[in-house]
């Protein structure tokens, strides 16, 4: 029998907590229900979750914080924020503190529950082709898509989730163009602003993972995306 898909959800109000708790348990998931953020990060570590689901707006820790004290043991696992907020600074916000999305409250069940299954699509994803080659050398870096390394002499770092699939889109084009809105459809689902602005954050990043050799750059390529130089 296949293992329920965990979902820990953190939400201060009590009413909307035990809805959405109940309702995620009814379309199959096992979900578990934190009413502030301290709470909910003692819940993460004590156990195990396929995803989060954490409000924006807690009292003692809010939703940022506590996905950047989770992201310090955990890389991977998928967070969506819930926020009452629709500033585009709190969206980036949460992007910095390692969310994979966000929703703006009020929402329906129905796009909650198609949002989460989203996530968890990209989140699996792999390349299309079974048989494709998914070692990479870049210059003096070597990059497994499937085991998410990146290593270098002296270096090695485990990628997230998005930031592998970023690697991988741009080592298949190397020295060619990845273009921005074929890498956000395929990675976030949506070309959106927002998702926008979260690739930029995450291609930031890869920037910083490959500073050591000065041979391998991303650049930007106005108006049609990005170009990994390499040799």
């Amino acid at each position: 029998m296949k293992r329920k898909t965990r979902i820990l959800l953190c939400e201060d109000d009590p009413n909307l907590g035990t809805l959405l708790k109940d309702y995620l348990n009814a379309k199959g998931f096992e979900a578990e229900l934190a009413t502030d953020g301290v709470e909910g990060l003692k819940t993460f570590r004590r156990s195990s979750f396929d995803f989060l689901i954490l409000d924006v707006m807690m009292p003692q820790k809010d939703g940022f914080t506590l996905a950047s004290e989770i992201r310090q043991d955990d890389k991977h696992t998928p967070i969506l924020f819930l926020t009452a907020k629709s500033m585009k600074e709190d969206t980036l916000e949460g992007f910095k503190a390692g969310g994979d999305d966000y929703m703006t409250k009020p929402f329906s069940m129905e796009e909650l529950l198609a949002r989460i299954n989203a996530i968890l699509r990209r989140s699996a994803a792999l390349p299309d082709d079974a048989d494709a080659d998914v070692h990479f050398q870049i210059g003096t870096y070597n990059f497994d898509y499937h085991k998410q390394h990146l290593t270098t002499v002296g270096f090695d770092v485990k990628l997230t989730t998005k930031e592998n699939e970023l690697m991988y889109l741009l080592c298949k084009n190397k020295n060619g163009v990845m273009e921005r809105g074929y890498a956000l459809k395929a990675i976030w689902g949506d070309d959106n602003y927002f998702n926008g602005r979260s690739m930029d954050v995450y291609i930031a990043k890869l920037r910083k993972h490959l500073k050591n050799d000065p041979n391998v750059e991303i650049i930007n390529i106005h108006g049609k995306g990005f170009k990994l130089l390499a040799p």
